[in-house]
């Protein structure tokens, strides 16, 4: 297992932020993943799991302890079943359902991050969320010191979470297991409108996966949610703030605060989230407080494709990144009284 001090940590990060940390090591196997928690755990030091690095925002000062960078490897597709080791790229990952001709996951296109993360944040976008095709997560759980199989219905998924994310300190994802679909070489019904729009088919409707996959890709590539380094668009952690789900009061006052400040012909998104609840747009809410693609002067921006991401237009410090990110959610609780909520995890900061 490699090991190396005073690690800077930035280069492992989409968003190139952060200090070093103290350790950092770099774990190919489980048994290796296993062993570095257990040291951590049994000195009692501090313990940060790293991925892809692409949900992730480290502080300047970086990380007092151990990093363990996961790069575990493992593709095993057997019919229909998919079992994926933590450390694999998500984005390959996919292209290579697809190339089977297997639908589930073939919208969840150029994510950036590691397989291991998936559950965690419970993934999704353009439809498709993971939540609906993993059916097993095997993990370490940090508390009983032992590797535990979760099924589906025991990972208490929602609105990008889950039990994972729920208790942080807890588990350590090794291998994730999915259920696929044989269609035929089909994609799964499309849920998503603008997915439909593109491909010129309606809601509800079954296109070929790979063009599934390419137009998803080129959707994302457009708002600058696909990994280019020569794109500062890219250097962020892809949608900084989840869409906030209100309750019917707080929908009420929400809708009541759009009537005053754009009139009563404003409609702002609005989607069922179960038990009377109401999701709208974090996008939508950025936008219309005032924070238009490309805002900001300094090297920490809004992006100049898509609102909801935050970048790194280089040189900039994760306080740079901060301090955008406190303006942006002070003036959309301003303007409308919703408060944002960061999707990225954050190590030594917070808003």
């Amino acid at each position: 297992m490699q090991e190396l001090h005073d690690a800077p940590l930035a280069p492992l990060t989409t968003f190139r932020l952060g200090g070093p940390a103290g350790r950092l090591l770099t774990a190919t196997t489980d048994d290796e993943v296993i062993a570095a928690v257990r040291e951590a755990d049994g000195s009692g030091t501090p313990l940060l799991v790293i991925g892809g690095g692409s949900n992730l925002v480290i502080g300047d000062k970086g990380f007092d302890g151990t990093a363990l960078r996961i790069a575990t490897k493992g593709f095993a597709l057997t019919g229909t079943t998919l079992e994926l080791a933590a450390g694999e790229v998500w984005s390959d990952a996919v292209a290579r359902t697809v190339e089977a001709g297997l639908a589930g996951i073939e919208c969840l296109a150029g994510i950036p991050g590691s397989a291991g993360a998936t559950p965690i944040q419970n993934v999704g976008a353009y439809g498709q969320e993971v939540a609906s095709v993993v059916t097993e997560v095997v993990a370490y759980d940090r508390q009983a010191g032992e590797t535990v199989t979760i099924p589906n219905e025991a990972c208490a998924f929602s609105y990008r979470h889950s039990r994972f994310k729920a208790e942080p300190d807890r588990f350590v994802v090794l291998r994730v297991r999915f259920a696929l679909e044989d269609a035929g070489g089909l994609s799964a019904p499309l849920r998503y409108p603008e997915t439909a729009r593109a491909m010129g088919v309606e809601q509800g409707d079954r296109v070929p996966a790979a063009e599934a996959r390419a137009t998803v890709l080129g959707l994302r590539a457009g708002k600058g949610m696909v990994l280019d380094p020569e794109d500062h668009d890219t250097w962020s952690a892809g949608s900084f703030f989840t869409n906030p789900i209100l309750d019917g009061d707080a929908h009420a006052a929400f809708l009541a605060r759009v009537k005053d400040r754009l009139g009563d012909d404003v409609t702002p998104p609005a989607f069922p989230a179960g038990e009377g609840r109401v999701k709208t747009s974090a996008a939508w809410l950025i936008d219309k407080a005032g924070f238009t693609k490309g805002y900001g002067t300094g090297p920490a921006r809004i992006s100049t494709k898509h609102t909801l991401a935050l970048t790194n237009r280089g040189g900039a410090t994760t306080e740079d990144l901060l301090a955008l990110a406190r303006e942006v959610v002070d003036g959309v609780r301003e303007a409308f009284g919703v408060t944002l909520v960061n999707e990225p995890v954050t190590v030594g900061v917070s808003l």
